[in-house]
């Protein structure tokens, strides 16, 4: 990827920003020139929350050139709360944890390094939802 595509992509790939269909008010990720559902053109942009749960998955244990440092981990698709289906890798997990269903939430992370130069690529992966103190009992 050369670097004016990479800062093209930047609000998609750090803020999850979608689209929300005018027409029938469905909605886009990543965002089109039209709608799937409806097929008309006219969409307005919509930053998604990054929560949902893990609708699908699959371990990669022989990754592509560029994404070995990783393996094996997780690829998933991701519903995400307000609809739209994400593929994104998991992190944060192990791998033998992940379950369809598990709720799971957006974060920042670094994707891969890219050319004699060494560019960072970041971008959105997903994480397990992390529990709150106010959501746990008190533990001595």
């Amino acid at each position: 990827m050369n670097v004016p595509r990479y800062w093209r992509s930047e609000r998609t790939r750090y803020g999850l920003v979608g689209e929300i269909c005018r027409s029938c008010g469905k909605p886009i990720f990543p965002p089109r020139d039209v709608c799937p559902h409806c097929t008309d053109e006219g969409q307005d942009v919509h930053p998604f929350g990054g929560k949902g749960q893990v609708y699908s998955f699959s371990t990669v244990y022989d990754a592509p050139a560029g994404y070995t440092e990783y393996q094996p981990y997780t690829v998933a698709l991701i519903k995400l709360d307000e609809g739209p289906l994400v593929t994104a890798q998991l992190t944060d997990v192990d791998n033998e944890a992940v379950h369809i269903g598990m709720p799971v939430e957006m974060v920042t992370r670094k994707i891969k390094e890219e050319g004699e130069n060494g560019l960072i690529i970041y971008g959105y992966k997903f994480r397990p939802v992390l529990e709150s103190k106010s959501s746990r009992p008190d533990r001595f």
